[in-house]
C-alpha cells in the first residue's frame, strides 16, 4: 500500500472539501440533490488539463483521497441503511418487495440489452456488471426529492424508499457475487450466511451497545454506533465481501429502541447525530468519483450515445415497477412509484468505483468508457425524476 504523505493529504482535503461544499451549495440553489453538485465539482477538478491545468491531476491517484474515500463510503451506506429497520422492512414486506424485484429485472434487461449492443467487444461478465451496475434506486435521491415536494409523507413516498432499501439489498448481493473471487454459489451462500447471520449479530449487539451508550453523552452513542459500523465492515470483508456490505447491515439492524433513553433526554435520533458527520465526510466520496472521471471521452461519439442509451434504457426499465405495485394499498399512485424509482446515484457509483480495479479478461470490468456513461446516467437520471415526479403529483393534485 503506498505511504500517505501528511501535509500532502491535507492539502488535497482542503481542495476536495472546499470543491465539494461550494458544489453542493450551488446544486442547492439550483434546487438539485447536493450528490449532483459534489460530482460537478470532482469533475471540474479531475478534468483542469481539458483547459491546460495539469497540477491537479494528482488527485486521480493521490492514495490519502483514495483511503479518505473508502472510509466515506462506507459511513455512507451505513448512514443510508440507518433509518431503514427490519421492522419497517417487514412492515411494508410484499408490495415494496415486488416493486423492487420489479425494478430490478426491468431495469437489468434493458441495460443489458444496450450494453449487448453497445459494447460488444466487452467481455460478458462486463456487460453483466454495467447493467447491475444500473439496478438499483438511489435511497437518499428519492428521500430528497420528496422532501423537496412536500411529500416525504405520502404513502407513495413510503413504498417506494421501502422499495429502494429491498433494491440496494439485492444490489449489494449481486456486487458480492460480481466483486468476490471464487465460484458464485459459494460466493452467494457466504453473503447470505453473513447478511443472516450478521443481522443476528447485530440484533444482539446493537441494543446492549447502544443502551449503555444511550445512557452517556451524544458523542458516546456516536462512537459506540461508529465503532459497530466499523466492526461489521470488518467481519465482512472475513467474509470475501465488500466492506461497505457490512455497513449496511449495520445501518438495518440498528433501532431507535436500542438508545430510547438517549432520544427520550435529547430528543434527537442516532441519524440526527450521524448527519453532521455524514455531511463532511461522505462528499469526498462523489468528488473523487468525478475526479476519476475523464470528461475528454464525450468527444467520441461512441461514448456519448452509449451514455444516451444507458440513460434511456435505465428511465424505462423502472418503469415496470408500476406493475408491482399492483399489489400495494389503493391510494398508491402507481405511476408516481415508476417515477420515483428512476434515480440512480451512491450505489451505481460504488459498482462504477469498484469496476474500475476488477479484471475480466485482462481488461478492466469498467473502462473508463463505460464509467464516464455510468456517471453521465446517475447525473441524467437524477436530474429527470424530480421533474417527472413533480409533473405527475401535481397532475394528481389538479385531479382530485
Amino acid at each position: 500500500m503506498a505511504v500517505v504523505e501528511i501535509p500532502g493529504l491535507v492539502l488535497s482535503l482542503a481542495l476536495v472539501l472546499a470543491a465539494a461544499k461550494a458544489g453542493g451549495y450551488l446544486a442547492g440553489k439550483a434546487h438539485l440533490p447536493p450528490v449532483l453538485g459534489e460530482l460537478g465539482a470532482g469533475l471540474l477538478l479531475g478534468n483542469l488539463a481539458l483547459a491546460g491545468v495539469s497540477r491537479l491531476d494528482y488527485l486521480k491517484t493521490d492514495p490519502g483521497i483514495d483511503l479518505a474515500a473508502r472510509i466515506a463510503v462506507i459511513l455512507l451506506l451505513f448512514h443510508a441503511s440507518v433509518e431503514s429497520t427490519i421492522g419497517e422492512m417487514r412492515r411494508l414486506g410484499g408490495p415494496a418487495l415486488l416493486i423492487a424485484l420489479t425494478g430490478i429485472a426491468g431495469s437489468f434487461a434493458a441495460t443489458w440489452t444496450v450494453a449487448r449492443l453497445l459494447l460488444p467487444d466487452a467481455a460478458p461478465l462486463a456487460q453483466v456488471f454495467a447493467a447491475a451496475s444500473l439496478s438499483a434506486t438511489s435511497v437518499g435521491v428519492t428521500a430528497r426529492v420528496f422532501r423537496d415536494l412536500g411529500c416525504a409523507k405520502s404513502s407513495s413516498a413510503h413504498l417506494i424508499l421501502a422499495a429502494a432499501v429491498f433494491d440496494d439489498v439485492f444490489a449489494l448481493l449481486i456486487l458480492a457475487v460480481l466483486g468476490a473471487t471464487g465460484a458464485i454459489p459459494v460466493v452467494l451462500l457466504k453473503a447470505a450466511i453473513f447478511l443472516v447471520g450478521g443481522l443476528a449479530i447485530g440484533a444482539f449487539v446493537s441494543p446492549r451497545l447502544l443502551s449503555v451508550a444511550s445512557r452517556s453523552m451524544a458523542i458516546v452513542l456516536l462512537t459506540a454506533a461508529l465503532a459497530f459500523c466499523f466492526a461489521m465492515a470488518w467481519l465482512s470483508s472475513l467474509f470475501g465481501l465488500a466492506p461497505i456490505i457490512g455497513a449496511f447491515a449495520a445501518g438495518v439492524a440498528v433501532e431507535e429502541w436500542h438508545y430510547k433513553d438517549f432520544i427520550t433526554r435529547k430528543e434527537k435520533t442516532l441519524d440526527d447525530l450521524i448527519t453532521p458527520l455524514a455531511s463532511w465526510v461522505v462528499p469526498i466520496f462523489f468528488v473523487t468519483i468525478g475526479i476519476r472521471t475523464e470528461l475528454s471521452g464525450l468527444a467520441r461519439p461512441r461514448v456519448v450515445m452509449l451514455a444516451a442509451a444507458l440513460t434511456a434504457a435505465a428511465l424505462i426499465g423502472k418503469q415496470l415497477c408500476a406493475l408491482g405495485a399492483r399489489s400495494a394499498s389503493a391510494t398508491v399512485d402507481r405511476i408516481a412509484v415508476g417515477l420515483g424509482m428512476m434515480p440512480r446515484g451512491e450505489v451505481t457509483l460504488i459498482f462504477a468505483n469498484l469496476g474500475l480495479t476488477l479484471v475480466a479478461a485482462g481488461r478492466p470490468l469498467v473502462s473508463a468508457d463505460t464509467f464516464l456513461a455510468l456517471v453521465v446516467t446517475v447525473i441524467a437520471t437524477t436530474i429527470v425524476t424530480p421533474v417527472a415526479l413533480k409533473w405527475r403529483l401535481s397532475t394528481a393534485r389538479r385531479r382530485s
